[in-house]
């Protein structure tokens, strides 16, 4: 790891100024970033320490939603109250990620940040576009199993690894950020986050100082909520495919609202308004979710070895779509425990 300067900032402002400079970045939980810095994949100079700023709570919003502080960590939201009986998806997609140590120390707006796990973004004597701009992507021909199959472009198929970002995609958060020059603004997240394009270095429109203080959620979205992850293995591992799902079902079986978010197969957390809207006012019949696999999937580009991936979502979306509609309506409560292993 090479040497940095250390600041601790006392408020916000403290805090943006310095990280204007190219080589300064926020840190937090430092559970991405430190990997980082060892393999010299990122190698700031200065280090701004947010952690001593007052952005630690959970707190009502007068519409009814939650306002969470930036450096909320994921043990933290996880387990709250009001995000266990109110917004139980995001729940399940923070317990669905990483170990209890890494959420102990993960931060809300960490985790909305961190880097892809594409095997050639981390090693570093290797090509690689989101690494070095202009050297080549060779995960199209290479070993690509867990990377995206939609949003992808010919410089770069990294996935998105987050959990927790693809619950907050179906809820429909907004993120609130403080600029260097005070003025403040909010994003939803397909506001914040860039498709890689010709510049997939370039992952979110956040500007240089620009600092995630809040993460806004909107109030609670009635249905059963369930978080499926298809991986690997049981525990520790990225998803190959995961589906956040917020799906209202009425005493005749008819959906009424659906929400559905996808991780492991964009290089964002992957939502398509389009996909909810065919599904709303069926019973979830073969030729709606067929409908919606093919409204999702209709742009979706395989390279190989992720192949699997377009079959294993159809399969996925239709498994999440069944159960929906045949539990019972009293089952749709947020004590409902979801799937984690997917289909």
């Amino acid at each position: 790891m090479k040497g940095f300067d250390y600041i601790k900032a006392t408020d916000i402002t403290s805090a943006c100024e310095p990280a204007t400079a190219d080589t300064a970045t926020f840190i937090a939980g430092g559970t991405n970033l430190l990997d980082l810095m060892k393999l010299e994949i990122e190698t700031p100079e200065t280090l701004v320490d947010i952690n001593p700023l007052e952005l630690k709570q959970i707190e009502p919003t007068t519409d009814g939603g939650l306002k969470i502080g930036t450096l909320v960590t994921n043990s933290e939201l996880a387990a709250h109250p009001d995000i266990v009986a109110n917004y139980p998806v995001l729940s399940r997609a923070l317990l669905a990620g990483a170990s209890g140590q890494l959420r102990n120390k993960a931060s809300t707006g960490g985790n909305l940040l961190q880097r892809t796990r594409c095997y050639y973004f981390y090693q570093t004597d290797a090509p690689c576009n989101k690494r070095e701009p202009g050297t080549g992507c060779p995960a199209i021909n290479g070993e690509n199993r867990l990377l995206a199959i939609l949003g992808t472009s010919d410089a770069c198929i990294a996935q998105h690894p987050s959990d927790m970002a693809v619950a907050m995609q179906a809820l429909g958060v907004k993120v609130a950020t403080h600029k260097t020059d005070g003025t403040t603004r909010t994003l939803t997240l397909d506001e914040l986050y860039s498709l890689p394009k010709d510049t997939p270095h370039v992952e979110t429109v956040l500007e240089a100082g620009e600092l995630i203080t809040h993460v806004i959620l909107p109030p609670p979205v009635a249905g059963t909520h369930t978080y499926d992850k298809v991986r690997d293995r049981a525990s520790y591992a990225f998803a190959l495919v995961s589906c956040a799902a917020i799906i209202d079902v009425d005493e005749a079986g008819v959906i009424q609202t659906a929400r559905l978010a996808f991780g492991g197969i964009g290089t964002m957390p992957w939502r398509n308004t389009a996909v909810e809207e065919a599904l709303i006012g069926t019973k979830g019949d073969t030729l709606a979710v067929v409908k919606a696999s093919n409204l999702l999937l209709a742009d979706a580009k395989g390279y190989g070895k992720n192949d699997f991936k377009i079959p294993l979502t159809e399969r996925l979306l239709q498994q999440v779509i069944e159960r929906a509609i045949t539990q019972p309506s009293s089952h749709r409560s947020a004590s409902k425990p979801s799937s984690q292993t997917g289909a």
